[in-house]
């Protein structure tokens, strides 16, 4: 079995609407509440940093499960919303929509245009940020694709 580590580092100077940094390696920003919650803005903030870590591990897990299959991929992108509801105070993060478009190319037989779509849901249920979030977060699926 093997286990990776990773680390970060967040310094915070103050209060609530105070603006902070994190250092994770190759992820250094600042951070601060962002102004839809009345803070400054400044930088990310846990929401984006959540949908972030859940839209990148779902592309790349599709991204890999296409290349497995040797699919002849032409075109992917994702574009995902995260969905924050507050009720009395209390925030809780709802849903998270990804919007998958996949594209292969033009030889691709219909064969392997029924498994990329059978592999943009198993991506979803196989990256380990949505195994973590699962049973807090709603994940949605709204995919398209070419041809």
């Amino acid at each position: 079995m093997a286990q990776h580590h990773f680390y970060l580092k967040a310094e915070w100077p103050g209060g609530r609407n105070s603006q902070g940094t994190i250092d994770a390696g190759n992820l250094k920003t600042k951070i601060s509440i962002p102004t839809e919650m009345d803070g400054p803005g400044i930088g990310s903030n846990p929401d984006e940093m959540l949908l972030g870590a859940a839209a990148t591990c779902y592309v790349i897990t599709l991204a890999a499960m296409i290349e497995r299959a040797e699919l002849p991929l032409s075109k992917m992108s994702l574009e995902s919303e995260g969905i924050v509801d507050v009720t009395n105070g209390v925030f809780t993060y709802e849903k998270i929509i990804h919007k998958p478009f996949v594209d292969l190319k033009n030889e691709a037989s219909d064969k392997q245009w029924n498994h990329v779509r059978k592999l943009v849901e198993k991506a979803e249920t196989s990256c380990m940020i949505s195994r973590a979030i699962q049973g807090n977060v709603q994940i949605e699926l709204q995919p398209t694709f070419g041809k």
